[in-house]
């Protein structure tokens, strides 16, 4: 669980959470956003993407994250099959005042599988409540 912005170490990581790639999801979003892709293939890269975001907004409700100003350097990895457990960890990886209020963040965020093998990762830039 991240701090307000003066009490944020780089190195320091967190646990965004984790959830299962859910079956009767994964062919839906297929249906809806990937034709062509199948099930067999695994999530397709745009749905990995939605599981880090769901992830990544769930654990920053409790935040003193105020805003997400970046996400860049996206690498998809795998696409994981139905029913694999997914991991969301972050590590701060920088920080910038910015006043006497806020600071910026710059973030290494991961979804790793079962196995800890990487499916996902970016890096981010927030402001953060000093």
């Amino acid at each position: 669980m991240p701090a307000p912005f003066d009490d944020l170490e780089i190195g320091l990581v967190t646990h965004l959470g984790t959830t299962v790639v859910d079956e009767r999801a994964l062919s839906a979003f297929i249906d809806a956003f990937a034709p062509g892709w199948t099930v067999a293939q695994g999530a397709p890269d745009a749905m990995v993407f939605a599981i880090w975001s769901r992830l990544d907004s769930d654990a920053a409700k409790a935040w003193p994250q105020t805003k997400r100003v970046g996400v860049d350097a996206l690498r998809w990895a795998r696409n994981p099959p139905a029913g694999e457990l997914i991991r969301g960890r972050m590590t701060i990886m920088g920080k910038d005042p910015v006043g006497d209020g806020k600071g910026i963040v710059i973030a290494q965020h991961d979804l790793l599988d079962e196995s800890g093998r990487l499916v996902f990762s970016c890096l981010t830039r927030s402001v953060f409540a000093r």
